[in-house]
């Protein structure tokens, strides 16, 4: 084991070395503690780390009359230039990329906003500059995953808020990076984990802390989604990173869309907590038929070894004796599924194929579709209810980033917690590294670091957000 160990160490490090990631980052890889333990469980430091700073839980800084934000990583992050512009009380200070082309796009995105242009900086090491700025509030992240923990440790150190994309983290070490530097600089950093904020997800939410459900003990999500093309991509992801992590790494590199909604349900840091998973995938198949039948038997890509299998199952207990089922498979051919299935005493909710809820003591079928959308209208959530519409408009994923992104903004402003904190981040994104991990050790269970360091005893489930009373 010790050697399968070195070598995750080892791949882990290609994109930090290979793409110009140098310092902490990558040594920290070499530091994660870990061991087979009792009952071939493979034990983790589980929390007793010690606090640089004092818990962000629930934290509030200074209301800030205007966000003034940096945008790096112009590919995701052009669709955070088109809604930010067109939120109150926002003003886009910088905009960073390696393209030319997108940074001008976004400035006559701007421009068409009536919005003035933006500072432009272009280059690998320029995101360095933009967190050094004084005149940001919040450092908008959206790079290729190796660049998501350098980039929200600097805006935190330099004094910004930091949101990152998804997974905010992609080793044990990293998750505590940023933990740590939170903590120890009070600034939020939150994972833009938008599919919190689609309509139905926040629907459930709102049944579930009204009760509808009972209690929660199942939940399952998901990230199905077919990227074989994507990823082979040469002038998709930069230098072919997504490609690139396949080769060198199996597990679920990719679980927060579909587990955040549902730990978010299940009160996962707040209330309880993941204790350990156990994981086990399928071999690989799909990145190389997929590269035989477009690119040739012979070819480099096909010939090419792909290490992530094509199904990932991932199965979480908490300490509350509830369970979590996160599915991952981005090169089957199958339609996009993010699954979203809510289990408890009361009943049952799933999102895909298609939206349905059962409830006791009728649960054996479902509610009828006259009876669905009664209950969908009476239980929607505040915040859709307040903003949906004009989400729907700004779009978005079908308008989920919007109501992220100005919920983001409204926290902001009011001086308020924000919806996730580091503790999810963390919690969320350490799956990728604990589901390989358990695979290469036959599929042993893998324990889950308490990365709140207790905080999640006292904390309370987040509350359904009351629009009525909390505005500006």
């Amino acid at each position: 084991m010790k050697s399968n160990r070195r070598d995750f160490l080892k791949k882990t490090l290609y994109g930090g070395l290979a793409l110009g990631v140098t310092g902490s980052y990558a040594e920290s890889a070499q530091s994660v503690n870990g061991g087979t333990g009792a009952n071939g469980v493979w034990a983790v430091d589980a929390g007793n780390r010690p606090r640089k700073g004092k818990s962000v839980m629930g934290l509030r800084c200074d209301p800030l009359s205007e966000v003034r934000v940096a945008v790096i990583g112009l590919g995701r992050g052009s669709g955070a230039v088109e809604r930010l512009s067109q939120i109150e009380g926002t003003r886009i200070v910088a905009l960073c990329d390696l393209r030319n082309e997108r940074i001008k796009s976004c400035q006559e995105r701007l421009k068409k906003s009536g919005r003035p242009e933006a500072v432009a900086y272009m280059g690998e090491e320029e995101w360095k500059k933009v967190c050094e700025r004084d005149d940001v509030d919040l450092i908008y992240n959206a790079t290729p995953w190796y660049l998501h923990v350098p980039v929200a440790v600097s805006a935190m150190k330099h004094g910004k808020h930091a949101v990152v994309e998804v997974p905010a983290a992609l080793t044990l070490d990293d998750c505590w990076a940023l933990v740590d530097t939170a903590e120890e600089t009070q600034r939020h950093c939150m994972m833009l984990e938008n599919c919190c904020y689609d309509f139905f997800e926040l629907t459930t939410l709102n049944m579930a802390r009204k009760g509808l459900f009972g209690e929660i003990y199942h939940g399952e999500g998901a990230y199905i989604h077919d990227l074989r093309s994507a990823k082979h991509n040469k002038n998709g992801y930069h230098k072919m990173w997504r490609l690139e992590h396949s080769k060198h790494h199996t597990g679920n590199p990719y679980p927060t869309h579909g587990l955040g909604p549902v730990a978010q349900i299940m009160g996962i840091n707040r209330g309880d907590r993941f204790d350990y998973l156990t994981s086990m995938s399928t071999r690989q198949y799909g990145l190389t038929l997929y590269a035989e039948n477009t690119f040739g038997k012979d070819s480099p890509e096909a010939k090419a070894t792909y290490k992530l299998g094509d199904m990932n199952n991932t199965l979480i207990r908490t300490v509350n004796g509830h369970t979590l089922l996160v599915v991952h498979d981005t090169t089957s051919p199958r339609p996009y599924d993010r699954i979203h299935k809510i289990s408890g005493t009361k009943g049952f909710a799933v999102k895909y194929p298609e939206e349905k809820i059962a409830l006791d003591p009728h649960a054996h079928e479902f509610l009828k579709p006259e009876e669905f959308k009664a209950l969908m209208a009476q239980y929607e959530h505040p915040l859709s209810k307040y903003i949906g519409e004009k989400a729907k408009a700004v779009g978005g994923h079908g308008g989920m980033d919007y109501i992220m992104d100005w919920r983001l903004i409204y926290c902001l402003r009011n001086g308020l917690p924000l919806d996730q904190d580091v503790y999810d981040a963390a919690a969320w994104s350490c799956i990728t590294e604990l589901s390989e991990r358990s695979i290469e050790n036959r599929s042993n269970s893998v324990d889950v670091p308490d990365f709140t360091r207790g905080e999640w005893q006292h904390a309370k489930p987040w509350p359904v957000i009351d629009m009525e009373t909390v505005l500006y």
